[in-house]
């Protein structure tokens, strides 16, 4: 999970501290999310990209990062469906930072992981999650 992280944050951070224009960071950022969710050295077949969605925001701002997880935990928990959850992460994160008091960088930057995020999960939408204690249907059949 670090490296996921690491994945994430310092391309981004590079981009935010050398980059000679403003666009540059939220690009790689979400770069960065899609090379993880469809690498092409494993047949585009990749991770999930939370972890590396949540490294690019760290880069820009760490409470973003933590009101950031604090949000999808919430989701998860209201929605108990975790593709479900993500995806509406993925549309809510850049509003919610915004209507929080946060500004510049990480708002675009928030954006542009959070549409690749969306997309990634909308892939997953009626996933069934036997398995995992999201599922708490399971247990009432």
């Amino acid at each position: 999970m670090v490296l996921d992280i690491a994945k994430g944050f310092i391309p981004t951070w590079l981009a935010l501290t050398y980059a000679p224009a403003a666009w540059i960071a939220p690009l790689t950022a979400a770069c960065a999310v899609i090379g993880h969710c469809w690498p092409v050295f494993a047949g585009f077949r990749g991770g999930m990209g939370l972890a590396t969605a949540g490294g690019a925001i760290m880069a820009a701002n760490w409470l973003g990062f933590v009101l950031g997880l604090g949000l999808l935990i919430l989701l998860t928990l209201i929605i108990r469906h975790s593709a479900r959850a993500s995806v509406a992460f993925g549309i809510l994160i850049a509003p919610v930072l915004y209507l929080l008091g946060l500004r510049g960088e990480v708002i675009w930057i928030s954006a542009a992981i959070g549409i690749v995020i969306a997309v990634r999960f909308l892939i997953d939408w009626n996933r069934q999650y036997r398995e995992l204690w999201l599922d708490r249907e399971k247990g009432r059949e």
